[in-house]
């Protein structure tokens, strides 16, 4: 089969015997298509992957927890709509509208994240499992309001898999293995929530080692129950998709299953293509189910096109390949007859007046800024993340869940005079309008503002401390937890808006972030940090003594 070559060719350069690699398995209503392994599974030992080496599936593991929450409410032991702080109590109440259950599993709750918060004072340090809740009590605001936004949050899932703990009386992965992996017979599959632990059959987590050539381990610094800790195998995977297929249910009933891809609604009533772990929707003209997941040193992604029984699952243990574009290419050589035309994005020579510019919203302190890829294409950074190719339609231009793991992100094009840069912007963030204000081009350097900014803060919300310096010209902000510090580059975009890029080369890799400046009578008395997941970290300045 001409489709099979072609993959078997997409795969080819990973087959080394010096490097990781990636299990990939494809079945069609069933019967199985491609089964295949390439690479090591263990560089130290020479060990080679097979299709029955069990691999780190990361955030594809959500839509598990959300069946075991599906599975306790079936049950009759909870519901999605009750209030979090009702399993677990030890959590402030933020919010008079929650957050509930079926906010954690849309990723709409606003609870700010473990791991995120846990990077932001310590950096990669390692920790055994046990920070992670009292770092989410420990929280004075949210993100947002729940239900108002979607924003994507290892941490909702962390808090889903406590509860199911605290519910069931059972580990969390006693629990999975009981009433999932053994009655759909997927022996191979558990919850692994740390990478200290010694696994059987399992293959190492690898990353490019700083400095060029070699490997390190990858290790995923912070407990991963809930939102990344399952282990498993091509096999079972593609078990489990078949099962997620069908409409004879071994376990849970037809409509919690549905459940896990049924899009979400916004208070604002605008629609997010994601519903309790999967997103949904269409590509090319057929529907599609998935979920992708990345941890250090770990890639997956887990695909269906339900109308054609097409099932794929790509698990990959540090090999220089983005897992979910694979997936897509294996669906336009097996579906190419049926699939419509790919999209054509906007081009950035219809926007110039956009290109190079960034906006500020004062009522959020969110930036967003414009530029042109290589290809030519008009691209917008959140947060300032990196650009991302905007798609086109109805008199609108906007960015989605598949581009960033937020709500929709919308502009109206007509608003936009293509020979002169706007001075405003009005932006709908999961369809709510916020207003973006320019930022003048001419920015002032880190030293001119190290008088103003240099000196102590602290944080409440995670226990730590902050300190502004300047070092050979460039501000540095670091950040000093219990366990561990985190230092940053400042560039600024204004003398009140900055970008934070981590100094640690692996956390730089994942983007950068967003420094607000808050001052009284013009002197700076504190700061808020925003991450792409995280928002409105507060440090205050700390008064000097005389």
């Amino acid at each position: 089969m001409a489709a099979l070559a072609a993959i078997d060719a997409l795969v080819a350069p990973f087959n080394r015997g010096d490097a990781p690699g990636l299990v990939i398995g494809i079945a069609r209503n069933g019967r199985l298509l491609y089964r295949r392994a390439v690479g090591m599974a263990n560089l130290e030992m020479g060990v080679a992957l097979t299709p029955t080496t069990r691999m780190r599936i990361a955030s594809t593991s959500k839509h598990f927890t959300a069946m075991a929450v599906l599975l306790l409410a079936e049950d009759g032991l909870l519901s999605v709509d009750d209030a979090v702080q009702k399993y677990l109590p030890e959590l402030p109440q933020l919010s008079a509208n929650g957050p509930t259950l079926r906010h954690l599993l849309t990723h709409t709750s606003g609870w700010r994240g473990h791991d995120e918060l846990w990077a932001i004072a310590h950096g990669l340090t390692f920790t055994h499992p046990g920070p992670g809740l009292p770092a989410m009590a420990r929280q004075s605001e949210l993100n947002f309001e729940p239900g108002t936004h979607m924003v994507y949050s290892n941490g909702g899932y962390f808090l889903l898999a406590k509860i199911v703990e605290r519910v069931s009386g059972k580990s969390f992965n006693d629990f999975l293995k009981t009433r999932l992996f053994g009655p759909l017979g997927m022996p191979d599959t558990a919850s692994v929530a740390t990478d200290l632990d010694v696994v059987p059959g399992l293959a190492g987590l690898y990353v490019p080692a700083i400095g060029g050539g070699g490997w390190q381990r990858g290790m995923y610094p912070c407990e991963l129950d809930g939102g990344g800790s399952l282990v498993s195998t091509l096999d079972d995977m593609l078990r489990w998709q078949a099962h997620m297929r069908s409409s004879e249910k071994t376990v849970g009933s037809a409509k919690s299953w549905a459940l896990l891809s049924e899009p979400t609604t916004l208070s604002s009533g605008s629609k997010v293509t994601y519903g309790f772990g999967l997103a949904r929707h269409p590509y090319r003209g057929v529907e599609i189910v998935h979920h992708a997941g990345a941890v250090l040193g770990a890639q997956s992604q887990m695909l269906s096109v339900p109308a054609h029984g097409l099932d794929i699952i790509v698990m990959v243990n540090g090999a220089a390949v983005a897992p979910s574009p694979l997936a897509l290419k294996v669906v336009e050589l097996l579906l190419g007859d049926v699939l419509q035309p790919p999209e054509v994005r906007p081009q950035a020579s219809a926007f110039p007046s956009l290109v190079g510019h960034n906006y500020h919203a004062p009522s959020t302190g969110s930036v967003i800024g414009f530029s042109a890829d290589a290809a030519g294409r008009l691209c917008m950074s959140w947060q300032a993340s990196g650009g991302k190719p905007m798609h086109q339609g109805d008199g609108k231009l906007w960015l989605g869940l598949q581009d960033l793991p937020v709500n929709d992100l919308v502009l109206d094009a007509g608003d936009i005079d293509p020979q002169r840069a706007p001075d405003t912007l009005v932006l709908h963030e999961g369809g709510q309008p916020r207003r973006f204000e320019r930022l003048d081009p001419a920015v002032p350097d880190a030293a001119s503002l190290a008088e103003q900014l240099c000196g102590d803060y602290t944080s409440a919300d995670l226990d730590a401390t902050g300190r502004m310096t300047l070092v050979d010209g460039t501000l540095l902000f670091t950040v000093q937890g219990r366990h561990g510090q985190h230092a940053c580059a400042l560039t600024p975009l204004s003398a009140d808006v900055m970008t934070l890029v981590s100094t640690d080369p692996v956390l730089s890799q994942m983007g950068k972030s967003i420094l607000n400046v808050e001052r009284k009578a013009g002197r700076v008395v504190g700061l808020r940090m925003d991450t792409l997941r995280t928002r409105n970290i507060h440090f205050a300045r700390q008064e000097q003594r005389a």
